[in-house]
């Protein structure tokens, strides 16, 4: 019985996520509610893939930072999805001051594959990234998706560069309320709500009131409001360029987002470490003859 009011507390949380991968999400708790079991290997294949080892190292004098899976404040808010295979936003921007910091670290890459997270302590981890800015080059090459808290984030760089398969944006905040009473009939339990203070047992039970979701959606304004003029100070453009542009909450690609100045440039990781002068030389592009020979022999 416990998953419906876990699948109800998840959602109530205020989330900087790309939908798919949060509807994902949504659909294994569900899937739990219904009494299916899954390994934890399951889950972290299901939420975050791909992910596990990543772990901050060093290239030469270039510091190369995770900012993979899920992004979360301290300990995961999902089982499984930052043990490993997410990011803590705490622990991101500690390890951004870490390197900061370091004489031996001439410069910062942010190796980035995120769908978003929760936005606690997306902003303080953004402000790590923001506070670099002048006193060596930090940059996030995403290889994947840099979407909602991971842009959030990322909008801070000097710099973000993108593979030419990957994707940034889902700009924006949303949350879920789920009205149990339903359930809770079914279960054969009557609920009522005992609470000291004005508003302290709003949104727990039952309908929402018109004034419980003002207030829920303010505080949803109040996030997207902060995670706008973040993006807008990071990328150089006013609050209403973010708001009326870069993508309005869908994902652009690496040309489109190039495009509509959400990103600097369209490159691999492997060409970012050579500009900085690690990770060996960047491959040999063919003149533009050859490579289409080349690609019409594939």
């Amino acid at each position: 019985m416990k998953y419906p009011y876990l699948l109800a507390a998840f959602a109530s949380e205020f989330w900087a996520m790309e939908e798919t991968k949060l509807l994902a999400i949504v659909d294994l708790l569900a899937m739990q509610a219904e009494g299916i079991k899954f390994t934890a290997q399951e889950i972290e294949a299901r939420i975050a893939p791909s992910t596990a080892s990543a772990v901050a190292r060093k290239e030469g004098s270039v510091a190369v930072v995770p900012l993979r899976g899920v992004i979360s404040p301290r300990a995961s808010m999902v089982e499984n999805s930052s043990t490993g295979g997410g990011t803590t936003a705490e622990g991101f921007a500690a390890t951004i001051d870490q390197m900061a910091d370091d004489d031996s670290v001439k410069a910062i890459i942010v190796d980035a594959d995120t769908p978003g997270g929760n936005v606690l302590g997306v902003d303080e981890a953004s402000a790590a990234v923001a506070a670099v800015r002048g006193r060596k080059p930090i940059v996030v090459q995403v290889s994947g998706y840099l979407a909602s808290a991971g842009y959030w984030i990322g909008a801070s760089a000097d710099e973000i560069v993108l593979s030419p398969s990957s994707a940034v944006g889902a700009i924006g905040v949303r949350m879920a309320y789920d009205d149990l009473t339903a359930k809770l009939a079914k279960d054969g339990i009557a609920r009522e709500i005992i609470a000291a203070g004005k508003y302290k047992g709003e949104g727990l039970l039952g309908p929402l009131s018109d004034e419980t979701r003002a207030y829920m959606q303010g505080r949803a304004d109040d996030y997207y409001a902060m995670f706008v003029d973040r993006v807008a100070a990071g990328r150089g453009v006013t609050a209403a360029n973010v708001r009326d542009g870069f993508g309005q909450g869908r994902m652009l690609g690496a040309q489109a987002a190039v495009r509509e100045k959400m990103a600097d440039r369209v490159a691999t990781m492997r060409d970012t470490l050579a500009r900085f002068g690690a990770g060996g030389p960047a491959p040999r592009r063919l003149a533009p003859e050859r490579e289409r020979r080349a690609l019409a022999l594939r």
